[in-house]
């Protein structure tokens, strides 16, 4: 009998997946996106719930019980994206990388394994904590009858939503783990890209904000987690295929530059 040997994209994935689980910042990051984004929707929605009485009817006409619930997706991104490059720049600081690539020195199928695998555990767990989050906010909001349900249009999509935005950005830090290699730098280009470019996007003279700032990375992503979409936003599903476009564009960069560079 012959046993089958040599590097497969399935061994190559278990592989990732026992570095993945074995890496300190994983338990930390996951426990954090889970307490963060349900005790932040969760206190949220308490705290709009006992002022209620007190606010104007155009506070009460701007309240929007599903953002309420999962706005915690704005701290979890940056856990979710500082995952993402410790994936990657976690191996070069150690100098595994070396080891890693003679074991495959194809390359590419390290980056497809690690991407792989990353994203199935966020995925997971992003959307574990959005309907948890949403679920415990909206009975604290239902104490004033404001509260909402999924079957409300654009309300289960933004909520299933929020655990592919935070794989995306997630994935877009594998990309720049691989681009950047340096954990600090990666991490401020995650930064850079998902939180100031878009804050400081409101500078642009005013004919230009309705053609770039819809289509900048998070803003489009941002598109299919909103009910209540603004003027600015696109519409769901197509801002979040632009957002898709750039997570495969810096992932196949970071292929590109993984083969033709040394480890």
């Amino acid at each position: 009998m012959t046993t089958t040997t040599g590097v497969t994209f399935p061994r190559v994935m278990g592989s990732e997946w026992v570095k993945f689980r074995s890496l300190q910042s994983t338990p930390i990051t996951i426990t954090a996106a889970l307490v963060g984004m349900i005790g932040l929707g969760w206190l949220t929605c308490a705290l709009n719930a006992d002022r209620w009485p007190q606010l104007t009817e155009q506070s009460r006409a701007r309240l929007e019980p599903t953002a309420l619930s999962i706005q915690g997706y704005v701290l979890v991104q940056l856990a979710f994206g500082v995952l993402g490059v410790l994936v990657v720049s976690g191996e070069y600081t150690t100098g595994q990388i070396r080891s890693t690539f003679s074991a495959v020195p194809t390359r590419t199928p390290v980056l497809g394994a690690k991407a792989a695998v990353f994203a199935a555990v966020t995925f997971v767990v992003g959307e574990v904590a959005a309907f948890a989050a949403f679920l415990g906010g909206q009975a604290f909001l239902s104490s004033q009858d404001i509260e909402t349900n999924l079957a409300v249009p654009g309300v289960f999509r933004a909520v299933a939503g929020v655990g592919l935005y935070l794989t995306g950005v997630g994935l877009l830090g594998v990309a720049l783990g691989w681009l950047v290699r340096h954990t600090a730098g990666a991490i401020a280009a995650l930064v850079a890209l998902v939180v100031i470019v878009p804050s400081l996007a409101g500078a642009l003279p005013e004919s230009w904000i309705p053609h770039v700032v819809p289509y900048l990375p998070s803003n489009a992503g941002q598109a299919l987690i909103t009910v209540r979409p603004s003027a600015l936003s696109l519409a769901p599903w197509t801002g979040f295929a632009w957002f898709c476009g750039y997570v495969v564009l810096a992932l196949a960069a970071a292929a590109v530059v993984l083969k033709r560079r040394d480890a």
